[in-house]
């Protein structure tokens, strides 16, 4: 794909209203929703326009989608004018047997599910509300149960990286397509103190890499696109043996794509971001053409622009398979074009001035 003509990814936070109190929530989520949300009519217009750039997949997010009382009518004009579709729900008690059902039903092609934990005592910590684990849990093994294919997600922290193994084995029994690590950005409630260190990045990534060698499922990340040079690195040194095939495909297949660089979010209130994470707003889809925001906004040439990064990633000779997380280098440096600064690679510098 031309990543500066099409997204591969689109995200629509449909609502900021949840039930949940994570304390690393993003959006810092309120449990009422915003009487600015996007109508239902304008949801339309929307999943139109984003028709238009292809075929990217289509998320709804939140907050909590399942707040929204005209989500499965959203859906199925996405699954209707021909988006793959996925939908990502908080595991509270709206998330019933009739809701999963009523997602296949409609069209969904994946549900994901965050669990950050490998049991109640973690996990409900973590989300705020007692009961969470549990609800995630029945969520998962439903899903499994009635043939509706899920996405496995957990946002990776100080607090659960060294219960990773466990939390494989959980993806493994409710036999889930994707494992996807989101990697914490100090925005919304996240705290500082939560976040990996460099190093410890590189901790996981090899517990990843090992993983993906013999995993069921596929592994990727969100905010860490430096694991696609630690990949890259790993697949080098090792000459490329078939048994990394497995671990190197969905780094493969996601090379190059970060913040607004095959990627898009659209807001509650239709704000167009290049990320969920990265707040600096390209144009508002009310008053805004979200292709011409995507294709030909100062916000979003810049970030697809891997010259105008600063610091290493500027001359990494990783630059375009990776590209550093845009978001990390706004929320801890103030500047989106920084260098990742939870990366610890040092680029070779002659390599990189040269090619």
């Amino acid at each position: 794909m031309n990543f500066d003509q099409c997204p591969m990814l689109v995200i629509w936070e449909v609502t900021q209203a949840c039930d949940l109190a994570c304390v690393h929530c993003r959006a810092s989520a309120q449990s009422a929703r915003n009487p600015g949300e996007l109508s239902t009519e304008q949801g339309y217009r929307l999943l139109d326009e984003i028709r238009s750039f292809g075929e990217p997949l289509m998320v709804f997010t939140g907050g909590d989608p399942l707040k929204r009382p005209d989500l499965y009518d959203l859906i199925r004009h996405s699954v209707k004018i021909g988006l793959r579709t996925n939908v990502t729900p908080s595991a509270t008690p709206l998330l019933t047997a009739e809701a999963i059902q009523g997602f296949k039903d409609a069209g969904i092609t994946r549900m994901a599910i965050s669990l950050d934990g490998p049991d109640a005592a973690s996990h409900d910590d973590f989300r705020g509300v007692p009961g969470t684990f549990d609800s995630a849990m029945f969520a998962l093994r439903y899903a499994r149960d009635i043939g509706l294919d899920t996405q496995f997600q957990s946002t990776v922290t100080r607090r659960n990286m060294h219960r990773l193994p466990e939390m494989a084995e959980i993806a493994k029994e409710i036999r889930t397509k994707m494992w996807s690590l989101f990697f914490l950005i100090v925005t919304g409630r996240a705290a500082a103190a939560d976040d990996l260190l460099a190093e410890e990045y590189e901790q996981v990534f090899e517990f990843m890499y090992e993983l993906s060698k013999t995993a069921s499922f596929g592994i990727k990340t969100t905010e860490a696109m430096h694991y696609r040079r630690y990949v890259a690195q790993r697949a080098k040194a090792e000459h490329g043996l078939t048994q990394n095939e497995n671990a190197k495909g969905v780094a493969w297949r996601t090379a190059g794509v970060s913040d607004g660089k095959g990627f898009v979010f659209v807001s509650h209130t239709g704000e167009i971001f290049p990320s969920g994470f990265l707040p600096v707003s390209g144009g508002n889809v009310l008053h805004d053409s979200l292709t011409d925001v995507y294709r030909h906004s100062d916000l979003f040439r810049s970030l697809r622009d891997t010259t105008q990064r600063g610091g290493k990633c500027g001359i990494c000779e990783y630059q375009k398979i990776c590209g550093g997380s845009r978001s990390r280098a706004y929320a801890l440096s103030g500047d989106y074009l920084a260098e990742d600064p939870r990366c610890i690679y040092q680029p070779h510098l002659a390599e990189a001035l040269a090619g």
